[in-house]
């Protein structure tokens, strides 16, 4: 194992392992830079994962306390879990279900497209089209996604026949299963997936792509990159002139360590990410750090969510399948006469039984909620992903009067729902009942917006600093040898799931900071 030593401030310093933090740990280590890649939670592995859903979700899941406030259903519905994340080797790559769409031009330009929305903070990306699109192409090869370079889609589930045939029935064209970094047939070293379900438990068979067992086992192989696990980075120092210098965390242990650094990359999700800025306040930075423009935490976005079941009087035995091996694409359009700006997606989806009755149910209990579980059996499942409208309101901050374990204040989140946000969320249940409805299903029940969602938006990236926290290559505007990785310089969200866009950004960031370290920039 390769060790590098605190003192040595050559060391690039990631924090995060996951889509972001471990794909720029392998970029690095594969050109000869020495990184260390610090990681709160533990390691897991095919051998260790669980497919048992509680035990599932102990091992893989943030659990340290946030708070949440706002408008916003999951406050009241999920109290405890504003954000389901992970906290282990791998992070969110460990637990995801492997969609791969990419975002659609327009939708990189949210301002210019959509004009001036009431109530949002809407901002063009400043990058190219063409250009994401080079990188988006390079991220498919690596990631091996399904209906790319000739790489075949997944087989049909029960639930995506029924998703299909109810989606031809009204209209609908653009329906397969899906962009997916989940192996149809052996490649990367990996297996292919046996549709077995339980996705978001760990891919026994590693037929998913994560960079759990993909990107870190090959940084490692480098001999460039040092691994630290269990270990909590609690702030991030800076010296005179404002560069970063190290990343002071907690070990295993809880003793506080400081690894010196040439260069720091954030890549904690877009609530973690911001939190530890904002704790890294310093006379110089006294909003946080890289935070002169206050931007860093603001413009919170999340997909707009929720689930859509179809009773049925045969069974289709749902969780049998790869979980969100399924797309309808016809809605990915900006088409205002639907009482709303953007689009989004109809993706399949299925629950293991104890989430189903804890997440995937709009009722709490009675004899209306036994009633679905009586018919899980029978159930089929889709899952909305749309655009959320980013406002500046909407933001992480510190919550000081909550401690965790370290005696830091948690993370804070405050979501109030945009008008847009519900009509497109109205309008996707509607459509998802209408496709059920139209192949004999008995009842057609849906949720409110969940935890389950994507993290994005809270340090975007901007062309111009008092707009934003970082630059096109996620270089922070402030502090020139501090990058964000991750979702959260995101300046929008439009309606793909963001894996594939995070890893793409992190491919073009890290050939942009070996050309800043060759020419001695950084």
């Amino acid at each position: 194992m390769t060790a590098i030593a605190h003192d040595d401030a050559r060391a690039v310093v990631i924090v995060g392992s996951g889509a972001s933090g471990g794909t720029l740990a392998h970029e690095l280590t594969r050109r000869g830079i020495p990184v260390v890649l610090l990681e709160a939670g533990k390691r897991q592995s095919l051998a260790t994962f669980t497919q048992v859903p509680g035990d599932a979700f102990a091992q893989l899941t943030w659990l340290d306390p946030r708070t949440q406030s706002g408008t916003s259903t999951v406050v009241q519905d999920y109290p405890t879990l504003p954000s389901w994340t992970c906290k282990t080797v791998g992070g969110t790559t460990v637990h995801w279900t492997g969609a791969t769409p990419r975002l659609r031009p327009w939708e990189i330009k949210a301002r210019t497209t959509y004009g001036d929305v009431a109530g949002t903070s809407l901002a063009d990306w400043p990058i190219a089209y063409d250009e994401l699109l080079r990188y988006y192409e390079r991220a498919e090869r690596r990631m091996v996604t399904t209906r790319r370079n000739g790489v075949p889609g997944l087989p049909a589930s029960n639930n995506f026949k029924v998703m299909y045939a109810g989606a031809k029935k009204i209209g609908y064209k653009q329906v397969h299963t899906g962009y997916m970094a989940i192996n149809s047939r052996p490649a990367d070293g990996r297996a292919f997936c046996i549709q077995q379900g339980f996705c978001v438990q760990g891919c026994k068979t590693g037929a998913k792509w994560s960079t759990l067992y993909t990107e870190i086992p090959r940084a490692e192989a480098t001999g460039h990159l040092d691994l630290r696990i269990e270990c909590m980075a609690t702030r991030i120092e800076h010296g005179p002139d404002g560069h970063a210098t190290a990343v002071v965390y907690r070990d295993r242990e809880g003793k506080e360590q400081r690894q010196k650094a040439r260069i720091v990359c954030v890549a904690c999700n877009a609530v973690e990410t911001p939190r530890l800025l904002l704790l890294s306040e310093s006379g110089k930075f006294p909003r946080g750090l890289a935070n002169s423009s206050d931007q860093v935490g603001r413009n919170y976005v999340h997909h707009v969510g929720g689930f859509i079941w179809g009773l049925f009087e045969k069974p289709i035995e749902s969780w049998r399948g790869t979980t969100l091996a399924g797309i309808i694409e016809d809605e990915i359009v900006n088409r205002p006469q639907r009482g709303f700006v953007g689009g989004y997606h109809l993706e399949l989806c299925a629950l293991d039984l104890p989430s189903f009755a804890q997440v995937g149910l709009p009722y709490g209990w009675g004899r209306s909620f036994a009633s679905i579980i009586d018919d899980y059996r029978n159930i089929a499942g889709l899952f909305i992903t749309g655009e959320d409208l980013s406002r500046s309101t909407n933001r992480i901050t510190l919550d000081r009067r909550v401690k965790d374990a370290h005696g830091l204040p948690v993370a804070h989140i405050h979501v109030d729902e945009h008008p847009n946000d519900t009509a497109m969320r109205t309008h996707a249940q509607t459509q998802g009942a209408k496709m059920y409805d139209a192949v004999g299903a008995r009842r057609v029940v849906h949720t409110r917006q969940t935890p389950a969602a994507h993290n994005m938006g809270t340090a975007r990236m901007s062309a111009r600093p008092e707009e934003g926290v970082v630059n096109a290559y996620g270089q922070s505007h402030d502090v020139k040898n501090l990058f964000v990785c991750d979702g959260s310089q995101f300046p929008t969200p439009g309606s793909a799931n963001p894996t594939l866009t995070i890893v793409a950004l992190t491919l073009r960031q890290a050939e942009y900071i070996e050309r800043q370290m060759s020419a001695h920039e950084i």
